[in-house]
């Protein structure tokens, strides 16, 4: 077995590559072809941190994937990484471990942020007026980047819980090109922006339906876990289009999952990203709709992009 570190990981991975095959992950799952057991969750209340465990195998390939990903969010205190973990890559003909992806959470992260980024070209508005962030971390900035391949809209407007943040945000986003403006509540993003990306392990709500613009388009990523919450039921339930990647994982602890428990919205409501981009359910319909995209991490998307790495490191 060989072990690869994060710069090798990162100077050999096609993003474009990776992109397309996750785009295929999801059309994979959403037709039944991928193997994917129920995830493992650890939460260490005491350190405010969690861990997750997911596996994949997608149908036809010669690889599955075994990942490990934790979260521990007073880290930066410490002068640590919030984020954490290393991918498995196995042989789906032997068993033999081939690979071990020791990535520090880095192919986790990107995996996401590819798949907020599918999600904006299938959901945003055409005319992004300026593009909203909840959260300061690295999800929250990866996010970022990958819009900007969907929009020319360099307006930003941050919301995060640190001035520190903020700052070190600020500085991150303009080196990119965007113009910033750091604002004190969540409410001041929704007020001012139409594309909207929630990247915070928020166990509360931090955005409203009644502040949001006609036609807003949302991207929430941070409820992957039980208890992680951060759009209010009522705005999940005014969403015209809601995409999931999974309807089992987003119905157990997604945004969704709180919507589905209040009995504001039904399953049927649901769409799976697979269905949309095989063209068996619809995305964005209108400019005047509000969408909703609810993002859980699915295991096949670690099986892809470690597969994606695994065979471009093999040169």
């Amino acid at each position: 077995m060989k072990t690869f570190d994060k710069p090798a990981i990162i100077a050999a991975l096609d993003l474009d590559l990776a992109l397309r095959r996750i785009e295929e992950g999801f059309i994979a799952y959403s037709a039944g072809k991928v193997q994917v057991p129920p995830v493992q969750a650890f939460s260490f209340a005491r350190a405010n941190g969690d861990c997750c465990i997911k596996s994949a195998y997608l149908e036809g390939s010669d690889t599955f994937t075994v990942k490990l990903s934790t979260g521990f969010y007073d880290n930066p205190a410490l002068g640590l990484a919030s984020n954490d973990g290393l991918m498995l890559v196995l042989s789906a003909c032997t068993g033999a471990p081939l690979a071990l992806l020791a990535d520090g959470g880095w192919l986790t992260a990107m995996r996401t942020a590819l798949a907020g980024r599918i999600v904006a070209q299938l959901l945003a508005p055409g005319r992004v007026e300026a593009i909203g962030i909840l959260g300061t971390g690295t999800q929250a900035r990866l996010q970022l980047e990958q819009l900007m391949p969907v929009t020319g809209c360099r307006q930003v407007v941050v919301w995060g819980r640190s001035t520190a943040g903020l700052l070190g945000y600020r500085a991150f986003a303009e080196a990119l090109g965007f113009a910033v403006r750091t604002v004190a509540e969540p409410k001041a993003v929704a007020e001012a922006c139409n594309l909207i990306v929630c990247a915070t392990p928020s166990r509360e709500a931090l955005l409203r339906h009644a502040w949001l613009q006609p036609g807003t388009h949302i991207t929430a990523v941070g409820a992957d876990a039980p208890g992680k919450q951060e759009l209010e039921p009522a705005l999940v339930a005014s969403a015209q289009r809601i995409i999931v990647d999974s309807r089992v994982q987003c119905s157990q602890y997604g945004e969704v999952a709180h919507a589905l428990k209040a009995g504001l919205i039904a399953q049927g409501q649901l769409s799976e990203i697979g269905a949309v981009l095989a063209g068996h359910a619809p995305g964005r319909e209108h400019e005047g709709q509000l969408t909703l995209a609810d993002l859980t991490g699915v295991a096949v998307q670690d099986a892809q992009i470690a597969r994606c790495a695994f065979e471009a490191l093999q040169g």
